[in-house]
């Protein structure tokens, strides 16, 4: 098959082809946490299955660093790549990914320090659990997120580099690594979990294993002679290129820690009104939303590198091309995911929990209220990530930070007032809403500047 380049005139068909890659791996991304979901909620307990939904947002947050440096990263690189400065763009490169190795060190350290107290934070919203009964979802929090922690270097690189593989044009290679790890995930969790019986550490030792996997092995890659654009090579640490980067990038971090903080304030309203089984349905729901976001997150790592080229390139009229024609793309993904979403709400909760049971029809139905959600929120992650792409780091934090933060945490504790339960699923709906009224004026606002309209 034909290779495509950064540089290529992109029609709908190659643009697809390009980006497919980085949707499929942001998919197989997903199962990391949705197969660990699933082995525990199917053959261990509900308070293991609560216990990894309470801690993982606090994993989330201290991974994100790592995309934070890939997506603001890959701006930079790319557009150097189109001013023709490829020795530079590897420098640049380097440093990121050595960076991230040594910063991922750090924050596991201090994830260590504060896990018990922030999961004894997180478990004390709930009432209706016995003394012993939250001791023990503290203390399957702590076990879980130990393991994964330990891993955290390695999954922080792991999403550096899935920005770069198709930076580099090896977004082909990026996806067989992220499916062979996922596909490593689920044998071990079988393994560990079913036929070891290890319960919630043989799903933790599965995922951190994978993790490592995929960490390591584009990191031997790039460290040899290669025929992508890309190679690790000696560099030094430039503290005003790596502040830019983590300016331009800021918006991604953001947006996975609020999405972090945002699942807290979740859990903590559903406490309130569903109790355990609440925090059990709104974990599955976010299981099955991370594979339809994912379409959308893995289509603007895919184009963003598009973007970046050209924009250095100079070529508005490519960037026209591209963003016309991704937004028509963006649109067509959503409302056939949305549709999807809602008439199998059923069989899809079902992966999770037996058919017919309360916890089943609870998410169900809640899940087919999230799922309006979806026609909305591919436009708003492009949209911020276009900006990022374009090296304007401040629009793309503005729209991050007010579409998965204050849009919705102020759904979320004041829609529940009016709807009761319905109001915790309609919140992502309602602040999607808004978000895109804010998307809708900044590239409206900017396309002169930019000339991609």
């Amino acid at each position: 098959m034909e290779r495509i380049h950064l540089s290529d005139h992109f029609h709908y068909r190659k643009l697809l082809r390009f980006v497919a890659p980085s949707i499929v791996m942001m998919v197989f991304i997903s199962i990391y946490s949705i197969v660990d979901g699933f082995f525990v909620s199917n053959f261990v307990g509900d308070i293991q299955f609560s216990a990894l939904n309470l801690i993982y947002p606090l994993i989330s947050i201290f991974a994100a660093v790592g995309f934070m440096l890939g997506t603001g990263g890959t701006a930079v690189v790319s557009k150097k790549l189109g001013e023709g400065q490829k020795e530079e763009a590897n420098r640049i490169f380097s440093m990121l990914v050595y960076a991230t190795l040594i910063i991922g060190v750090l924050l596991t350290v201090i994830g260590l320090i504060i896990l018990r107290p922030v999961a004894e934070w997180f478990a004390s919203a709930e009432k209706k659990l016995t003394a012993q009964e939250r001791k023990e979802l503290v203390d399957y929090c702590v076990t879980y997120g130990r393991i994964l922690l330990i891993s955290l270097p390695m999954f922080m690189i792991q999403n550096t580099f899935q920005s770069f593989f198709v930076t580099a044009e090896k977004a082909r290679l990026g996806l067989y690594v992220t499916i062979g790890a996922g596909l490593g995930n689920i044998l071990f969790d079988a393994l560990f979990v079913v036929v070891f019986d290890l319960g919630l550490v043989g799903a933790a030792y599965a995922t951190a294993i994978n993790q490592c996997v995929g960490g390591l092995i584009p990191f031997f890659y790039f460290a040899r002679k290669n025929d992508s654009l890309l190679r690790l090579c000696k560099t030094n640490f430039r503290g005003k290129i790596f502040g830019e980067i983590c300016t331009n990038g800021l918006s991604e971090l953001i947006s996975n820690i609020s999405l972090s903080v945002i699942s807290i304030l979740y859990n903590a309203q559903l406490m309130k009104y569903l109790g355990i089984d609440g925090v059990s349905a709104y974990g599955i729901m976010m299981y099955l939303g991370f594979i339809f976001i994912a379409v959308f997150l893995g289509y603007s790592l895919g184009s963003a590198p598009i973007i970046g080229y050209h924009y250095g390139a100079n070529n508005k009229r490519e960037l026209k091309n591209v963003f016309k024609k991704s937004v028509m793309l963006i649109c067509a993904f959503a409302v056939l995911m949305t549709a999807g979403s809602i008439l199998f709400s059923g069989p899809l909760s079902g992966i999770f929990v037996r058919k017919g049971t309360s916890l089943w029809s609870t998410t169900s139905k809640g899940f087919k209220i999230y799922a309006l959600s979806f026609l909305i929120c591919g436009l708003n992650i492009f949209a911020s990530s276009f900006f990022t792409a374009l090296s304007n780091g401040a629009l793309s934090f503005i729209l991050s930070l007010f579409r998965t933060f204050i849009c919705q945490a102020v759904a979320v504790m004041l829609l529940p007032i009016i709807w009761g339960v319905n109001g915790i699923w309609a919140a992502s709906v309602v602040a999607e809403i808004i978000s895109l009224a804010l998307s809708t004026f900044l590239i409206f606002k900017n396309k002169k500047r930019y000339g991609y309209l």
